[in-house]
């Protein structure tokens, strides 16, 4: 071995510190995070690890078959070895030359008692399960925004089903806070109509995939009110999740395809459907060829008269019936009619006997009255008549005036309107005679001279007369 204060090249350095290593044996006690088998590795890989570090193992394919442990992330796992350097590139791991179980992990433990109290609880079971809807239009989709699953779940819903609309919420599915956002994302999803949720996130270690196994997380799966289709992980994965879930898919790619028909499930569904309209179409042809069939063959079509034979028939029954009935309505009518008049003429002096009574009272009453209902109206009459006597013409005439009339019978109330050769008619009380104006004096003059040869005369005293007079005047 070097001094303290010798320089070393790195090949150096690391085969010191390789030969150092390699004589340390232990034991160890871890819980297994990652596991590597594969075919053509000449050894075993995997990490184990506790609450602060971890550390990668590996063992030979020969010793691995012989300690008869089947390797799972989780298991807890007692190793015995030496820490071994491989120094070409620097690394170190364990060289376990012996493995043996120390019991379930604490992750898987608590995981396990976890699902024992769900299932207890009910909410695995096979009767709740929902079935995803053949042909949902809306679809949620919960997961990372910035993972694979999200675009492996789109391609594969627009190559399978593109009239699906798809609604997003992109969440954390790693970390302690992971569980409460899927949680609301999946609220999200359902609030904005989606008639299933997918629940995916790609491959990861045991404890990435914690998340899923959240209590909280579960329950909401379990009363989520549409059907929920988890794919986590890849195939041997297995979370609470899935098995709270109405449909669990290994992956999220599966999920897509169990939330989506396939193209031959809807070919088969169109030829189906298609089979079954023509066949319908077929039997609808078939049931109404028949209904026209026998409507043909109806009576009516084969003869025209038919269409009104059941109405002659109701009318002959009518007329028959109402010849009947006239004659016996009318004889009642008649007797009825009959009845009242007998009642009427019967009852007719009796009722006239009461009317004639109250007549002549009345009669009498107004007879009685007659003197003292004429008197007011004889008195303004009188009244009356003496007015129109002290306004009559006839009564001027008869305190000696007289009226001059020309021919036309308009009266002459001045002298201005009097011209020679007119024939005037003058009027007394008495009588009047008729002249003709020979000369006119001037205004204001005593008179003028009028010509009384060969003019009539009117002074006989006669009724006659006088009432000519009257009639003239008035």
């Amino acid at each position: 071995m070097g001094g303290a204060h010798e320089t070393l090249s790195v090949s150096a350095a690391l085969n010191l510190a390789k030969k150092a290593l390699e004589g340390v044996v232990v034991r160890i006690i871890g819980e297994v995070s990652e596991v590597s088998i594969k075919a053509g590795y000449k050894a075993v890989y995997f990490s184990i690890k506790d609450e602060k570090s971890s550390l990668p193992c590996m063992m030979w394919n020969n010793r691995y078959a012989e300690c008869d442990v089947d390797l799972r992330v989780g298991m807890l796992v007692e190793l015995t070895g030496r820490f071994s350097l491989y120094a070409a590139k620097g690394r170190m791991n364990f060289d376990v030359s012996s493995i043996s179980k120390a019991g379930e992990g604490d992750l898987r433990l608590k995981v396990a008692n976890l699902a024992k109290k769900l299932a207890s609880e009910g909410l695995m079971d096979a009767s709740k399960k929902r079935s995803a809807p053949t042909f949902a239009t809306t679809i949620g989709l919960v997961t990372s925004p910035r993972g694979d699953a999200v675009h492996d779940v789109l391609r594969t819903l627009r190559r399978r089903f593109p009239l699906a609309r798809v609604v997003f919420a992109g969440v954390p599915v790693e970390g302690e806070k992971a569980p409460l956002g899927i949680i609301e994302g999946v609220r999200c999803v359902v609030d904005a109509g989606a008639e299933l949720v997918l629940i995916v996130r790609g491959g990861g270690s045991y404890e990435d995939l914690m998340p899923f196994n959240d209590e909280g997380l579960a329950r909401a799966i379990a009363s989520c009110p549409v059907p929920v289709i988890t794919g986590i992980g890849h195939e041997p994965d297995t979370t609470i999740a899935d098995m709270v879930a109405d449909v669990r898919a290994s992956t999220p790619t599966g999920a897509a395809q169990e939330a989506s028909p396939s193209p031959e499930l809807l070919r088969e569904l169109f030829v189906r459907r298609s089979m079954e309209l023509d066949n319908s179409i077929n039997r609808r042809i078939d049931i109404e060829e028949s209904n026209l069939d026998g409507y043909l063959k109806k009576p009516i079509f084969l003869d025209s008269t038919e269409l009104l034979a059941q109405s002659y028939l109701a009318t002959d029954s009518l007329a028959q019936r109402l010849s009947v009935a006239l004659p016996g309505n009318i004889k009642r009518n008649e007797d009825a009619l009959s009845r009242a008049k007998t009642k009427l003429t019967a009852m007719l002096p009796h009722v006239l006997g009461s009317y004639e009574y109250e007549v002549k009272a009345s009669y009498e009453a107004l007879l009685n009255q007659k003197d003292a209902l004429l008197v007011p109206f004889e008195h303004a009459m009188s009244l009356t008549a003496s007015r129109l006597h002290d306004l009559s013409p006839l009564a001027v005439l008869s305190r000696g005036y007289s009226m001059v009339q020309d021919e036309s019978g308009s009266i002459i109330k001045s002298i201005k309107r009097i011209a020679v050769d007119d024939q005037l008619n003058v009027f007394f009380s008495d009588g009047g005679f008729t002249c003709v104006v020979t000369e006119v004096p001037a205004v204001g003059g005593d008179m003028c001279i009028v010509d009384l040869r060969g003019i009539d005369r009117r002074d006989d005293d006669t009724d006659a007369v006088s009432e000519e007079w009257k009639e003239t005047l008035w």
